[in-house]
C-alpha cells in the first residue's frame, strides 16, 4: 500500500505497526492472539484475572505499556466482573466463544485496515472517507464498516491502543480500562450495567458480525466569512433572519433514541465527544453511547469540538435495552435495531453531537453566549454538504421578503428534522426555556422541517405546548423570536425579571390557562 497522508495521521494511535506503510500485528501479539483464539483449554484464560494477564502480556508486546500504565485498579475490575459478577455460565459462554471469536477478529485488524484504505477514495462524491485524525477547524468524514468497527473497540477492551500522545491532541479517552477501574474503585450499579451493555454488544457481533458502515463528520462553520461556506453567524445574521419558524411538536414522554420520523437526533455532547461514557458519567451521551457502542469509535480520532464545531454520526446500530437515568441506569437485554439502510449501507440513525455551555449560570444570558449556543446548534443542524442548496433556499426565502406560506412551499434541504429535548440543562446548568428557543431559531434557520422536543417531564416545560402553538399561529420569523429572547436576556441580567421566558413572553396567556387549571 502506497504511503497515505490519512493513514499517517492516525498510525500513531493504532496498535498496528506499519512497514513500507504495510500494517501487521509484531509477531508476539499475532502468538498470543492466536493462543486466544483457541479457548480456554489452550491459552487457559478462563478468567477475569487471567484474561487481564494476558491483556498487560499484549501490551508489551506493543510497547505501550512503559508509556502510560494503565489504571490502578483495571486488573481488579476485570477480575471482579467476569469472576464475581458474572454468572458461572455467563462467563463459561464468554471465555469459550467470545473471547476466541474476539482474538479471531482482532487477527484481521491489519487486512481490515487494508481494505479499508483501499476503498476509501472516491466512496462518497470523490471525498475522502479514510481512517484518520479529523482535526479540529477541519471539516470531513471518515467512513467505517461496521466489521473494522468491531475489531477497534476490541482494542479498546483489551486496552491496546497507545496515549501518550492523545491529550496533547485534545483526545478523549478510548481504552477501556477506567470503566473497569470505576467498577472496582468505587462499585455502582450504573457502572456495572454500562458494562453489561458492552459485553452484550460484543456477545452479539461476535456470533453475528453486522456488515453496514458508519460515517464520522466532523462539522465546521468557519469563522471568517466566506462565499463558498456558510459562515459563524454574528447576532446580526439572526436579528435579520426572514426564514419562518419550522414546525414545533411536543412529546411529554418517549424518548428521543426511540422517535421514528426519520429525525437527527441531539446528543447532549461534552465537548470531547463521548464525555464520561469510558469513565463515571451516565447521563445522556454516556447513555447513548453504551446502547448504541460502535459511537465509541469516535472517540479514537475525534479532537474535542471548539464552539464552531458538531460531529454528526450515521449509521450506528443500536444493541441494548434499557431503563432508568444515571444512578438508576441498568441494562435490560437485547434490542434488535430494525432501522431501514440508506444507499451507503448505513442504518438511518442519524446522531448529532453538539456541546452546550457548562455551569453558565447568569452569564448564559449575555448576548454573545446566547450566540454561542444558537451557532452551535446551528452548527449541528445544518446540512453541510448541501451547502448551495441551502444557499438557494434562503435566498429565496429573503426574495419572498418572510411570507411564510410561500417560503415553506419552496422547499427544505430534505425531510429530516430534529429530534432534541433539554440539552445543556439538567447538570449542565441552562435555563430550559431559553435552550428551547435556542434549539427552535437553530433548526428554523437551518431549515429543517419540523423540531420533535422531548420535555422529560420537567416542570419549567409545562407550558411548552402553548407558548409554541401561540407562536407558530403568529407566524413569527426566526429574526422576530431572536429579538424577543436577546431582550429577555438583557432584562433578566439587569433585574428587570425573574420570570422564565415563557411567562415573560405571554403573561396573559398563561395566567389564563393556569386558572382554568385550578380546581
Amino acid at each position: 500500500m502506497e504511503e497515505r497522508e490519512d493513514l499517517k495521521s492516525i498510525l500513531g494511535y493504532l496498535p498496528v505497526v506499519a512497514r513500507s506503510w504495510s500494517l501487521f500485528w509484531p509477531s508476539q501479539v499475532v502468538e498470543t492472539l492466536k493462543d486466544l483464539a483457541r479457548g480456554p483449554d489452550h491459552s487457559r484464560v478462563n478468567s477475569g484475572e487471567v484474561l487481564f494477564v494476558a491483556i498487560s502480556d499484549l501490551r508489551r508486546s506493543l510497547s505501550v505499556s512503559s508509556s502510560l500504565p494503565l489504571s490502578p485498579c483495571a486488573a481488579d475490575g476485570y477480575a471482579l466482573f467476569f469472576d464475581e459478577i458474572m454468572s458461572r455460565e455467563e462467563s463459561a459462554k464468554w471465555f469459550g466463544e467470545v473471547v476466541p471469536a474476539l482474538a479471531n477478529l482482532l487477527l484481521r485488524l491489519p487486512s481490515l485496515l487494508q481494505v479499508h484504505y483501499q476503498n476509501a477514495d472516491g466512496l462518497i462524491n470523490g471525498l475522502q472517507t479514510g481512517l484518520r485524525l479529523l482535526d479540529s477547524q477541519q471539516p470531513g468524514l471518515v467512513f467505517l464498516s461496521q466489521e473494522l468497527i468491531s475489531a477497534l473497540l476490541g482494542c479498546s477492551l483489551l486496552c491496546l491502543f497507545p496515549v501518550t500522545d492523545r491529550s496533547v491532541k485534545h483526545l478523549p479517552t478510548i481504552n477501556f480500562d477506567h470503566l473497569f477501574d470505576t467498577l472496582y474503585d468505587s462499585y455502582n450499579q450504573k457502572q456495572e450495567n454500562k458494562i453489561w451493555c458492552i459485553i452484550h454488544y460484543f456477545e452479539k457481533i461476535t456470533s453475528r458480525m453486522p456488515m453496514g458502515f458508519v460515517s464520522f463528520e466532523r462539522k465546521v462553520l468557519p469563522l471568517e466569512q466566506t462565499p463558498l461556506k456558510i459562515s459563524y453567524p454574528k447576532a446580526v445574521f439572526w436579528s435579520n433572519s426572514v426564514i419562518p419558524l419550522c414546525r414545533f411538536e411536543v412529546h411529554r414522554s418517549g424518548l428521543i433514541e426511540d422517535q421514528s420520523s426519520g429525525a437527527l437526533e441531539v446528543d447532549f455532547a461534552n465537548k470531547y465527544i463521548g464525555g464520561g461514557a469510558l469513565h463515571r458519567g451516565c447521563v445522556q451521551e454516556e447513555i447513548r453511547f453504551m446502547i448504541n457502542p460502535e459511537l465509541i469509535a469516535s472517540m479514537l480520532f475525534m479532537p474535542s469540538m471548539a464552539d464552531n464545531e458538531a460531529i454528526e454520526i450515521v449509521g450506528a446500530e443500536r444493541f441494548s435495552n434499557y431503563t432508568g437515568y444515571a444512578s438508576s441506569f441498568r441494562f435490560c437485554g437485547d434490542y434488535v435495531d430494525g432501522r431501514d439502510s440508506d444507499s451507503l449501507g448505513r442504518r438511518k440513525t442519524r446522531i448529532v453531537a453538539i456541546d452546550a455551555l457548562c455551569s453558565p449560570g447568569m452569564k448564559q444570558y449575555k448576548q454573545e453566549l446566547l450566540l454561542r449556543e444558537t451557532n452551535k446548534a446551528f452548527c449541528g443542524f445544518l446540512h453541510h454538504s448541501e451547502n448551495e442548496e441551502y444557499k438557494r433556499l434562503v435566498q429565496e426565502s429573503e426574495r419572498l421578503n418572510s411570507d411564510s406560506a410561500e417560503i415553506q412551499s419552496s422547499g427544505y434541504v430534505d425531510d429530516i428534522g430534529i429530534a432534541t429535548g433539554n440539552w445543556g440543562c439538567g447538570t449542565f446548568g441552562g435555563d430550559h426555556e431559553v435552550k428551547t428557543i435556542v434549539q427552535w431559531l437553530a433548526a428554523s434557520q437551518a431549515l429543517r422541517p419540523f423540531i420533535s422536543y422531548y420535555t422529560s417531564g420537567v416542570k419549567a416545560l409545562e407550558n411548552l405546548d402553548q407558548v409554541s402553538q401561540w407562536i407558530q399561529q403568529h407566524q413569527w420569523t426566526v429574526g422576530d423570536l431572536w429579538d424577543l429572547l436577546v431582550e429577555y436576556s438583557l432584562q433578566r441580567r439587569k433585574g428587570d425579571t425573574n420570570d422564565g421566558f415563557f411567562t415573560w413572553l405571554l403573561p396573559s396567556l398563561l395566567a389564563s390557562d393556569h386558572t382554568r387549571m385550578l380546581p
